[in-house]
């Protein structure tokens, strides 16, 4: 279960795709959305001023980055090349809380956090019931309980410290 929910958000730019996968795009924003996630992660582990976004952190890491591995494992095995990095609306998330600090930056953090979870759940949800592929629908089946946990304490968090989704 764990190793199947480090790939939560979008993933990386994709290098090139097999032209017979219909789910190029899951692939893609799944693997976007993961590497953002370990990347924000790391950031919320050193910046975080409480230890709740300091822990939340380090459980999207570890989770994050064994579900990147379990998609990229999957993509190879059909010549599907994933991006290498997030994508440009999650890199500008990060370069923002970069400059943050202290109870500014967990709050930025935990919006962020918000929204990049409901999104992701919404893209495995959507793989579950509309692709064709039968190894990313069955990744999306494994994954999505890890994101309801992540979207659930995220949203405990946020309830703790009066935050939002809304911006």
């Amino acid at each position: 279960m764990i190793k199947t929910l480090a790939c939560l958000m979008a993933v990386l730019p994709v290098v090139a795709w097999s032209a017979d996968n219909p789910d190029k795009d899951f692939f893609k924003q799944a693997a976007e959305g993961g590497i953002a996630e370990v990347e924000a992660g790391k950031l919320a582990e050193s910046k975080g001023s409480s230890q709740a976004v300091k822990d939340f952190g380090a459980m999207m890491v570890k989770d994050h980055s064994a579900a990147n591995k379990q998609l990229e494992e999957i993509a190879s095995t059909k010549s599907v090349d994933l991006p290498g990095h997030s994508g440009a609306a999650q890199m500008a998330k990060k370069a923002k809380l970069e400059v943050l600090t202290g109870d500014t930056f967990d709050k930025s953090y935990i919006k962020d956090q918000l929204s990049a979870h409901e999104q992701t759940v919404a893209l495995f949800k959507k793989e579950i019931a509309s692709g064709t592929d039968p190894e990313a629908k069955s990744f999306a089946k494994e994954t999505l309980p890890t994101l309801r946990v992540h979207l659930k304490k995220i949203e405990e968090i946020a309830a703790e410290a009066g935050v939002t989704a809304k911006h």
